[in-house]
């Protein structure tokens, strides 16, 4: 399916299309057409923009590190999406991701102090 197609499915909420591709807990790799750590990264992206829960990105950062993402391009989607989402969601999402990637930032700041 071309993604003119596939673009025409979405906005046409084809119920077969929509429930393929965006069933939930489904895997949409090969679906979205980006390979698995490109996969990763934007879902990370994304969960940075909605200011998801902690477990969302523990499980979402694990996939990007099996897909062969660094802790630096993890990371770096933060500074990527800093000019869109805002200052208030990266400072709430960082936290959140560094936990996800086994560092503490508060128990950091702690020791610092």
């Amino acid at each position: 399916m071309e993604y003119q197609e596939r673009l025409r499915s979405l906005a046409l909420h084809d119920e077969g299309f929509v429930c393929s591709v965006l069933g939930m807990g489904q895997d949409t790799v090969e679906a979205s057409r980006l390979d698995p750590k490109t996969h990763a990264l934007v879902r990370l992206a994304a969960l940075l923009s909605i200011d998801a829960t902690p477990s969302a990105y523990n499980a979402t950062a694990e996939a990007a590190l099996a897909a062969g993402a660094s802790y630096d391009e993890i990371v770096g989607i933060l500074i990527a999406v800093a000019p869109t989402v805002g200052l208030g969601r990266v400072v709430s999402a960082a936290p959140k991701l560094a936990l996800a990637l086994g560092y503490d930032v508060d128990a950091a700041l702690e020791a610092q102090a």
